[in-house]
């Protein structure tokens, strides 16, 4: 349940209607596209993870099989990613519940943050608790979506003005914006797929991490393939994908056209719960990745430091602090957060790039268990990196999407060049560490363990 709740935020909701306004109905395409990689990435990661079980994940094999200055470099462009996630998911609850009230949205924005980062120093098992719920809730209210969606799209559904197909086509075509588009939209539809990889850091800290690891990676890619690629064959379905209400939110718009009584209270309740429970799942991410950094030497060792309950407290309120600034930035200082958003554009895919390469390398080294195995070793393996590279090529190529990439690959380089000074540094030494000289956060609770 962690990982849908780092993975179904306000993306799902509301900005899956910039896929379709972008793609047009050939969105589906996109999401499809999206899941496709996904999948391939979560059984790499989850031959690794199965073999070690560590919060570090991905970091922590890349910095065994690539090089330390490759567990620093994608270490901290994650955290910085999921830092970033915390003032996009708070600014959306801020804007919606300012909505509902009188009060400025940067005030219950900053309180959101303050609540969730309060369940971050509880213990794991009562974290891990407070999150099964937050993300359950979500989950009803998509499954609730699909089932009236279907019943609107079968034309079953009583005072519903939308339903059947016909929107596939009758608005300039499939594909009515052309190829290019649907490339457009896969990028959106991969930010929304990021989070999926929580599932490893998640289940690390459960009481059988092996087995939940095999588990959970099979069973968060059907769901979340199910409830994203679901949600926009509805909307698709019963929205024209030009429609000016779109803006607004795809699910929004879809309620209101089936005439469903007070629609827009009921988005904005399940948005505050959808982007608090991201909000939460960053700052449990955030803190661990950065745990981690400290336990390997790649971040100052008082982040490695954990309470008596087994919670890093200190990696918990830095990464807190580091959010609530960059709240702050986006009211005081809008272009400089708009800059910042963009520097994470495309840290998503340069991750699933570095986990593509590390599980090459692993397989590449053997001794890797059986448990669980990448399909097609090489073959696939090597064609998710080309895909991903195209990718990067295609944001190159569309102006929309050139400054994140730019941004996304300056930050990538000095990390890297810091890595790799601080690689060579330590060249004459012992080597990497590879295991935190500190113990590992508190086990939590077998149903707080993701893909329940």
């Amino acid at each position: 349940m962690i990982s849908i709740g780092g993975v179904i935020g306000a993306g799902l909701f509301v900005g899956s209607s910039a896929a379709v306004t972008a793609a047009g109905p050939a969105a589906l395409v996109s999401f499809l596209l999206a899941a496709g990689l996904v999948v391939l990435v979560m059984q790499m990661l989850g031959e690794m993870a199965v073999a070690q079980p560590d919060t570090g994940s991905f970091s922590t094999y890349a910095d065994r099989a690539l090089g330390r200055w490759a567990g620093f470099s994608i270490g901290w462009l994650y955290w910085w990613f999921y830092i970033l996630v915390i003032p996009i998911e708070a600014i959306a609850a801020g804007e919606v519940i300012a909505g509902l009230t009188s009060v400025p949205s940067w005030i219950p924005a900053l309180v959101v943050i303050a609540l969730l980062a309060g369940s971050n120093l509880l213990a794991v098992r009562n974290y891990g608790e407070f999150e099964y719920w937050f993300a359950l809730l979500k989950v009803v209210a998509i499954v609730a979506f699909l089932v009236l969606g279907v019943l609107a799209v079968c034309g079953v559904l009583p005072g519903s003005d939308a339903h059947g197909v016909s929107n596939l086509w009758s608005h300039g075509g499939f594909a009515p914006q052309g190829a290019t588009a649907v490339l457009a939209g896969l990028l959106t539809a991969m930010f929304s797929f990021q989070g999926s990889e929580i599932v490893t850091i998640a289940a690390a800290e459960s009481e059988e991490p092996r087995k939940n690891i095999r588990k959970a990676v099979r069973a968060v890619v059907w769901r979340l393939g199910l409830f994203y690629i679901g949600s926009i064959l509805v909307v698709v379905c019963l929205v024209p994908w030009n429609a000016d209400d779109l803006a607004g939110g795809s699910y929004q718009a879809v309620l209101d056209r089936m005439n469903i009584p007070g629609a827009t209270r009921i988005m904005d309740v399940v948005l505050v719960v959808a982007v608090g429970s991201c909000l939460n799942s960053a700052v449990y991410t955030a803190s661990r990745m950065m745990f981690s950094l400290a336990g390997r030497g790649d971040a100052p060792a008082l982040f490695a430091r954990t309470s008596r309950q087994g919670v890093p407290r200190n990696a918990v309120a830095a990464s807190t602090v580091v959010g609530v600034a960059a709240v702050v930035a986006n009211y005081l200082l809008p272009d400089v957060f708009s800059y910042l958003i963009a520097s994470s554009g495309a840290i998503a895919l340069i991750m699933y790039m570095v986990i593509a390469l590390t599980q090459y390398a692993n397989r590449r080294r053997g001794g890797m268990p059986a448990e669980v195995r990448m399909w097609g070793f090489p073959y696939l393996t090597l064609a998710t990196v080309a895909f991903i590279a195209g990718v990067l090529v295609v944001m190159a190529v569309l102006p929309g999407h050139r400054l994140e990439l730019w941004l996304s690959l300056g930050l990538t380089g000095v990390l890297v060049a810091v890595g790799v000074l601080r690689q060579r540094r330590a060249a004459g030494g012992a080597g990497s560490s590879t295991e935190p000289p500190v113990r590992e956060p508190e086990r939590a609770a077998p149903h707080s363990v993701p893909g329940r």
